[in-house]
Formats: structure tokens, C-alpha cells, sequence
């Protein structure tokens, strides 16, 4: 079995150093700037020019803010399922449906007063766009995303409360955005990745939901939803060179995954992504022998 590595090294010096909580988020602060850093470097990237849609309107600390929902068919769209699907994935697991979405950087405007505010734009499949016209609940989803997607990205607060502009389709003007010229492709889902222990009871420790995909052909990114955990004290993870094996404090979580592909365990990089919830794991391939 593979030694235990990344997060569940820093996670056992942490605890046996008896380390304060600053030196573990410094840890981790580290690993996910490294796991970022892999996450954009690698993929290259081409300029689109988004279409525009409608304009929405809110506010943060900082004044108004408006957010131009804009659409491209460079853009993949997500899953084609029926809204009574879609709401019942939602109920079910929240984080088993993505809507890929394009955040632009902010920009600066005036509005019809002439007063400043701060303009974003988010694009979407064109395709999905036209479907989502003609459906409030898929148009309040998005602007839900968007705007979640916003503040985490820049570190906003955003009003939830929002109003669609009339007779304004944008604000401002939209510009050019870089989106990954190859799309990341999925691999598998967790059913077909899952190797239960042996023994395991089925009323035992919950298997969380895994999310892989392929960021480029040497590197391959994972998410582990964990949405009963606030933080990572108390995780455990081990990298094989085609094995993951994530524990939780007090037996919450256990996953035990095989992934068909030769792993950089020591290159590889862990971080928990405090709002999402999320563990993040990178995971670099070793070269295919000649």
C-alpha cells in the first residue's frame, strides 16, 4: 500500500508538534496556491468574444455591482437533463451538477447617473442560454453560480438579492476572456472508481462524492466533497502510484479509490478549500513507458 503523503504528512507533523492553527493554514495556504498554480499553467488557452444576454443588479460594501450574463458557444454546456432531474440532483447532492461558466475580470463603469460601479462578466453555452430564457428556475440557478463563483474568485461579498435590468442587456462593454482551448474531460464517476475495504460495514463511514478529470495529459485534478467538515484537521490522505485512500476525524468519511493511470505521488499536492468544502487534490502522471 502507498506511504502516506501530502496533506497526511502535514497533518501528523502538525498534530504531533502540537502546532497552532496558524502554522496549519500556512501549510495549507501553500498547497493550494501550488495546486492553483498547476491548475493554470499547464492548459493553454484561447480568446473568445461572449455574446451578450441580460444584466442583473447588486450591491457589496464596496457599492453597486453588476453582473453581465453573457454566452458563447465555445463554451461546453453541462449535462442535458430535464429540470425535474436537475432538481432532484440538486436535492440529493448539490455539488453533482456543474454549469461550466467563464468569470471574466471586473471592470470598471458608470451607470445611467453617472456614477461608478463594477462590472462583471459571466459567460455560458450559448445553447444552454437559449433554454435558460425561457426558464426562471434555470435563470436563477445561473445567476446563483455566477455570482458564488464571483465571490470566491475575487474574494466578494455579494448582496443575494438581485433585479434584472430592463431594456440593458450589459453594462458597459464586454470584453475578450481566455478559456482552457481543450476542455477538461471527465474520466469516471466514483461508482466506477470505488474499492471498498474489505470488511467495511455498510453502515460505517460515508463515501464521499469524487470528481476526477484530466486538467491536461500529464496532470490529473481531483474534488472530494465533504460537507460535514469545516476544516482538514483530522484528515488523512495516501496517494499510491494508482491508489487514493482518504480518511475523516472520527470516521466520518472513507475513500478508497482506484485510478487506472500511474500517479507522481511524491509530486503530488493536497488543500481544502474552506468554503467549497472540498478536499483538492493534484495529482501529476508519471510518462508512459516507451
Amino acid at each position: 500500500m502507498a506511504n502516506p503523503k501530502l496533506l497526511g504528512l502535514e497533518l501528523s507533523e502538525a498534530e504531533t508538534m502540537g502546532a497552532d492553527s496558524a502554522r496549519f493554514e500556512e501549510l495549507l495556504l501553500q498547497a493550494s496556491k501550488e495546486l492553483q498554480q498547476a491548475q493554470t499553467t499547464r492548459p493553454e488557452s484561447t480568446q473568445i468574444q461572449p455574446q451578450p444576454g441580460f444584466c442583473i443588479k447588486t450591491n457589496s460594501s464596496e457599492g453597486k455591482v453588476f453582473i453581465n450574463i453573457c454566452h458563447s458557444l465555445s463554451i461546453p454546456p453541462p449535462a442535458d437533463v430535464t429540470e425535474e432531474e436537475l432538481l432532484q440532483m440538486l436535492e440529493e447532492d448539490q455539488a453533482g451538477f456543474r454549469i461550466p461558466m467563464s468569470l471574466g475580470e471586473p471592470h470598471a463603469e458608470l451607470d445611467a447617473r453617472g456614477q461608478g460601479c463594477t462590472a462583471y462578466d459571466v459567460a455560458v453555452n450559448s445553447d444552454f442560454y437559449r433554454r435558460m430564457q425561457n426558464s426562471d428556475f434555470l435563470r436563477e440557478l445561473v445567476v446563483t453560480i455566477a455570482r458564488e463563483g464571483l465571490e470566491d474568485k475575487y474574494n466578494l461579498q455579494l448582496n443575494p438579492e438581485w433585479r434584472m435590468m430592463k431594456n440593458r442587456p450589459f453594462m458597459g462593454s464586454i470584453s475578450q476572456q481566455n478559456i482552457r482551448s481543450q476542455q477538461r474531460p471527465r474520466i469516471q464517476e466514483l461508482g466506477d472508481l470505488y474499492t471498498p475495504a474489505p470488511g467495511r460495514a455498510e453502515s460505517g463511514p460515508e463515501k464521499p462524492h469524487l470528481n476526477l478529470w484530466l486538467e491536461a495529459p500529464d496532470l490529473l485534478l481531483a474534488e472530494i466533497d465533504l460537507p460535514k467538515l469545516d476544516g482538514a484537521l483530522g484528515l488523512s490522505l495516501e496517494i499510491g502510484e494508482n491508489r487514493l485512500v482518504m480518511g475523516g476525524p472520527q470516521q466520518l468519511y472513507h475513500l478508497d479509490a482506484y485510478i487506472p493511470l500511474q500517479i507522481n505521488s511524491d509530486g503530488s499536492k493536497a488543500a481544502f478549500h474552506r468554503k467549497r468544502k472540498q478536499l483538492m487534490v493534484a495529482m501529476p502522471l508519471l510518462p508512459v513507458p516507451s
